[in-house]
């Protein structure tokens, strides 16, 4: 009694008297209400969510979504497919636009003259045209390849110009996508190509192009400063941050910062356990950090790890948030979206309940939550990150799977169960 008279008092700023009987009979009645209604409110939110698969690609209309989707200011989607559309064999690739309801349009079949397989995403520059890559294509030898690779610029409607094509000197194969930066100017990175004779083909560069075409050549890896550039981001602070696939001291990859002017900085070299094989863009988040993941390395999956999650501030202090074990995941080779939530959102490429990959949350302290477990028929092996789209719903594709094996596009809605949330948007 003395402890639920306390919890009395404190309500209703009232002595509970046991000689007063309508007193304890009100009591008796409100508390159960109160209680309810005190638990609900600050309950805390507990998501599920339904997963849709809204597109199989059936190969003429593309195959192989790798790069992530983009919501343009039209609302609808864009996209690519590595390989896929109506020419080269099993198709070059193709660009499409797909609406959030699930319709879809192929926007451009590459043939080879003007790029062979875009790996990357697209992105709508300041006048409303979308850009990107392609690893192969133009009308250059590169290598073993079948061209260098191009940058092109395509319109909502489909139509799309050639830009550049590399030449191995000036960069080969950029899997990688562009980032529109406060100049106008758009950056980016190719795998290989480059003056370093350290790699057999080039140890990769650092780009910028015009919206005109016209490109310049910033930095040339060397292995010692990394090796296969990622796709690159703007930070707050104006500067361009990436990170390398491999070389560095233990050839794992590093973080680095590069200036407009092309002066490269590294910022972290992997060492494996603390990840290894940063394969995908950063995002900066709402604390100013950049936040990323590893292919490989981590504490777990001996001898190669099974890829990590980790945070690192501009001026490149490393902390390894999570390191996945299998089951929930493995390579998340994809960059991670942060949603209004707070919470970072991503995939991996393997790993879950049918090895297929999966779906995952994050809290910027490293507490993860596995959302979804790919099982083939709706979709396998994502290799791109996430897009939260203007209804609040997370979209993506899966690489491979789906009703015809060529991948999918897909929808997660997250259902709240909370009578009071935070925003997911």
């Amino acid at each position: 009694m003395h402890h639920k008279t306390r919890f009395y008092r404190s309500i209703f700023g009232v002595s509970w008297n046991p000689g007063n009987a309508t007193l304890t009979i009100m009591l008796a009645l409100l508390f159960p209400i109160l209680l309810f209604l005190f638990l609900t409110l600050t309950a805390q939110p507990a998501p599920a969510q339904v997963f849709t698969t809204l597109y199989n690609f059936a190969w003429s209309d593309g195959a192989g979504p790798t790069g992530a989707l983009v919501q343009a200011n039209d609302g609808n989607l864009y996209g690519t497919t590595f390989e896929g559309g109506t020419v080269c064999g099993y198709g070059c690739g193709t660009v499409f636009k797909i609406t959030l309801g699930g319709t879809l349009t192929t926007l451009h079949s590459f043939v080879g003259s003007d790029g062979i397989n875009p790996w990357a995403g697209l992105v709508q520059a300041s006048d409303g045209n979308f850009y990107g890559t392609t690893a192969a294509g133009g009308n250059n030898n590169c290598g073993p390849w079948d061209g260098c690779g191009t940058v092109f610029k395509i319109t909502p409607s489909g139509a799309l110009t050639t830009l550049h094509v590399f030449e191995e000197y000036d960069g080969g194969n950029p899997y990688a996508g562009l980032v529109q930066a406060s100049d106008g100017n758009f950056y980016g990175t190719t795998e290989n190509g480059g003056d370093s004779t350290n790699c057999t083909y080039g140890c990769g560069t650092i780009f910028k192009i015009t919206p005109g075409g016209s490109l310049t050549t910033l930095h040339s890896f060397a292995r010692s400063d990394g090796l296969d550039p990622q796709t690159l981001m703007q930070a707050s602070d104006g500067n361009l941050y990436g990170a390398t696939f491999a070389g560095g001291s233990n050839d794992y990859g590093t973080v680095f910062k590069i200036t407009l002017d092309g002066t490269l900085t590294t910022l972290h070299v992997f060492g494996g356990g603390d990840g290894a094989n940063p394969a995908a863009v950063l995002v900066q988040a709402s604390d100013g950090n950049l936040y990323g993941t590893t292919e490989n390395g981590g504490a777990n999956c001996s001898p190669h790890g099974c890829g990590t999650v980790f945070k690192i501030t501009p001026g490149g202090t490393l902390t390894m948030l999570y390191s996945f074990a299998g089951s929930d995941g493995v390579q998340p080779v994809a960059g991670l979206v942060q949603a209004g939530d707070g919470n970072f959102y991503g995939t991996t490429q393997n790993g879950g309940a049918d090895d297929l990959g999966t779906i995952f949350k994050i809290t910027p302290g490293g507490t993860l939550t596995t959302l979804h477990s790919f099982a083939g028929s709706d979709g396998a092996s994502p290799e791109a990150g996430l897009v939260q789209a203007s209804d609040g719903n997370f979209y993506g594709p899966g690489y491979s799977g789906g009703a015809n094996r060529a991948g999918t596009i897909f929808r997660m809605v997250m259902v709240r169960t909370c009578a009071v949330c935070p925003s997911l948007e």
